[in-house]
């Protein structure tokens, strides 16, 4: 029904141009679109409303409150974030997560793009390699994290050594399971954007006589910088949002004994920090999870933000 509308409204605003139709025939063609709006997306706001904005002002309201169930909050102003900001776990989380986020970001990305790259040269069963390389991001998160952790722990205890006891391996084996399940959906974005470069714009660079490399960079990338900004953005965020491979994998071992002892998770990420805050320490430290909580996404928001805006700032208009 809404598809046919659109055609008549695009129809009468077509005669209208060629002076056929008056602009008060083709207002009361728009009104029959206007009218099924709320039936249309009436649905979606209300979802949107009650998953995300109301759950959203309510975590707000509890980061500045102490609490052990939510009926029984005592508004305590920022002291939750005053203890947040003190903790070192969450500050170590921190600065953790963002060496991972650059990391894998990097990594993904380049080897993906390098792979769309060459299965777009018509290469020989190159359906089959896009089908092998994507497969991984079919696989659970859970799953993925026990399945590599046998895998690491098989092959270091060889040198009587385990992903959980030294933190640089930690910190790479998180890396080879996050390039390994991300790099083939990345993959099929940077196919789709090179399979839609223009022919025309490819075949000027042969007859211009520029080398493979010139036409790489100089055609290629800048032309597929709308495909690089998507990838970036659901790499970087991942890299932040990373939960469920870390708590899998290493569940943020090994430990360290700070001087005023306390105890830093030193393969602990921002998701998993805030986690093992609200539920593995006492219920009074709720109100610092829920603050961690508030500034995590503060800072995933602010951070995709910027990378989208600096991206698509070096987008190419195609109009």
């Amino acid at each position: 029904m809404e598809s046919g509308l659109l055609k008549k409204e695009f129809v009468y605003e077509k005669e209208k141009k060629a002076g056929f139709l008056s602009s008060s025939a083709v207002t009361m063609t728009a009104r029959p679109i206007r009218k099924f709006f709320p039936l249309f997306m009436g649905p979606t706001l209300a979802a949107f409303a009650i998953g995300f904005i109301v759950p959203f002002a309510q975590g707000l309201y509890l980061s500045f409150c102490n609490f052990t169930t939510t009926s029984d909050a005592e508004f305590i102003g920022f002291g939750n974030y005053l203890k947040a900001f003190k903790d070192a776990s969450f500050v170590h989380a921190f600065w953790y997560t963002a060496l991972y986020a650059l990391v894998s970001l990097v990594l993904i990305n380049v080897i993906a793009f390098m792979i769309a790259y060459a299965l777009t040269r018509g290469i020989k069963g190159s359906n089959l390699f896009r089908t092998a390389f994507f497969m991984p991001n079919l696989i659970g998160g859970i799953v993925l994290g026990y399945i590599w952790n046998m895998i690491f722990n098989g092959i270091l205890s060889r040198y009587n050594t385990s992903i959980l006891l030294e933190t640089k391996y930690g910190f790479w084996g998180l890396i080879i399971v996050m390039c390994w399940q991300q790099i083939g959906y990345m993959m099929i974005i940077y196919i789709a954007g090179i399979q839609a470069l223009p022919e025309d714009m490819m075949e000027a660079a042969k007859i211009d006589g520029a080398s493979g490399w010139q036409t790489l960079t100089k055609v290629t990338i800048p032309n597929v910088m709308p495909s690089i900004t998507i990838c970036m953005f659901l790499t970087l965020s991942n890299g932040f949002k990373l939960f469920d491979q870390n708590l899998a994998l290493t569940a943020g071992q090994p430990y360290t004994w700070q001087a005023d002892g306390t105890v830093v998770k030193t393969t602990e990420m921002l998701a998993l920090n805030i986690y093992n805050t609200f539920y593995g320490q006492s219920s009074s430290s709720r109100g610092v999870a829920q603050a961690k909580a508030v500034l995590f996404f503060i800072l995933v928001a602010a951070i995709s933000l910027i990378q989208l805006r600096a991206t698509r700032s070096k987008e190419v208009d195609q109009s």
